[in-house]
This record gives structure tokens, sequence and C-alpha cells, in this order.
């Protein structure tokens, strides 16, 4: 706990140094709920048929979509950004040399950038259900939690893998490339997966992704109980019983070749 504080009180002292970048995130919600409310209207009744399973509207749908989308850029992105920032200011191989784990300064790292996520998803939501009428009153928010936290495990997971490439690689890893962009095509953030050809879907379900958005929404918007989300649930589990070691082993690796390379404080 005490290292983890630590790891927050630097992260916190870095963000505090730029306030105006601070100010820009937030600030950007408010244009992003705006053009998705006026394409909600656009589209109209046209788009309810195929929303039916989540409420029939939009709006609502696509919300959730891109509030909780800010998980997944976290998960595939942070670690490797935080990696990286260490290269570039000197401070990984002092932290490496420290009597920490190594999983540990990996997952430490990405900490701030959740709770920062976190409150930009509740920032959405309050807009969404305070002033254009998303209706969330009904919501299992039991379920819609344990959701986020299989969640973040196995988007994480993708994501200390990329930080495994940029380890050695330096820079351009495939992996948050590779993630980012079928996240967001066959995910479902922007749209229901139904509307894909059929092979298209098939992809999309060896994404964790398509499990997650669609538990959320079904908990936050339709008040599903747990029973009801249980093979999504159990897709996620799977996602992150089996991604988590296996990114935290390569990691490790990562790490003991660049110690071996001599290039661990090269970028």
């Amino acid at each position: 706990m005490r290292k983890l504080l630590a790891f927050l009180k630097r992260d916190f002292h870095l963000e505090a140094s730029y306030r105006f970048s601070f100010f820009l995130q937030f600030f950007g919600i408010f244009f992003s709920v705006a053009l998705f409310y006026f394409l909600a209207r656009l589209l109209g009744e046209a788009a309810s048929p195929y929303l039916q399973a989540y409420g029939g509207d939009y709006f609502s749908f696509v919300l959730i979509g891109i509030a909780f989308a800010g998980y997944f850029g976290v998960g595939l992105s942070s670690f490797a950004n935080s990696i990286r920032q260490a290269q570039t200011t000197g401070t990984l191989e002092t932290m490496l040399m420290t009597p920490t784990r190594v999983s540990t300064v990996v997952l430490c790292s990405a900490i701030w950038d959740y709770l920062l996520t976190t409150l930009r998803v509740l920032v959405y939501l309050a807009l969404g259900a305070i002033f254009l009428g998303v209706t969330i009153g009904q919501a299992n928010y039991l379920a819609a939690l344990l959701v986020l936290a299989l969640t973040i495990v196995s988007c994480s997971s993708l994501g200390i893998i990329a930080a495994s490439f940029i380890m050695i690689l330096k820079r351009g890893d495939p992996v948050t490339w590779v993630f980012s962009s079928l996240f967001s095509l066959l995910g479902g953030v922007y749209y229901p997966i139904t509307i894909l050809p059929g092979w298209l879907q098939f992809l999309a379900h060896f994404l964790p992704v398509t499990y997650s958005l669609r538990a959320m929404r079904l908990a936050l918007l339709q008040g599903y109980p747990l029973s009801a989300l249980a093979p999504d649930l159990l897709a996620l589990v799977i996602f992150s019983i089996s991604l988590l070691p296996l990114s935290l082993l390569a990691f490790r690796y990562a790490v003991h070749r660049a110690r071996v390379d001599g290039s661990l404080t090269h970028y």
C-alpha cells in the first residue's frame, strides 16, 4: 500500500504540473456528449430495431460505449506509456533496482490513469442522466462493478503485453495499435455488433470488450441480475485468468532481456 501511494503521489504531482491539459480532458467530454446526442436525434427511431435488448435508445447505448471505452484505452496504453516515460526520464532502471517486484512496478504505474478515467466516466454518466434523459435509476450497480473489475483485468493484461514490447523495441509496439483498432471496429463501442457481417461478429467474440460492453449496458440500462449476465461474466473471467499471468511473464522476460542486452535505459 505504501508503494501504491508513492506511485499515486508521483502521478498526481505530474498531472498537477499541467493544469491546463487536465482541464481540457474534462472540457472535451461536453463536446463528445453533445456530438453523440445530436447524432442520436438524427438517427431517431431508425436505430431502435437494433437496440431493443438495451432499451431502444441510441444515445443511452453510445454514451455507455464512449464512457467505458476510456477503460479500454487506459488498459491498452497506460502501461506502455508509463514504461516509455520512465525510460526517457531515466527512472526505469532506478525503480527496477529497488526491492520491489516487477509486477508491482507495472501494476501501480497505471493506477492514477484508472482513477482519472473513473472520474471521467462519472462525468459522462452524470451529464447523460441529469441533463439528457438517460435512465439508469434501475441499474444493477453491483453487476456493473463486477463487469468493470473483470474488464480492467483483461484489458490491462493486453496493456502489459504492449509494455513488454516497449521494453524491448522502445517504440512502436504492435499490440496497442492492433487491439485499439479492433476494439473500435468490432467491440460495439459505437454500434451493436449485430449489424456486422456474420464473419466479423464471429471475430468480435474473441475480444473482451465485446462481452464487457454488452454486460455493462444490460446492467446499467436494463438492470439485469448477475444470473442473466453469467455468459458474459464467464467469458471475461476466462480472458482474465488466461491473459494476466501470461502478461506478467511476458513483462518479466522483457525486463530480463533488456538487462542482458544492456538496453534497459536506452530509448
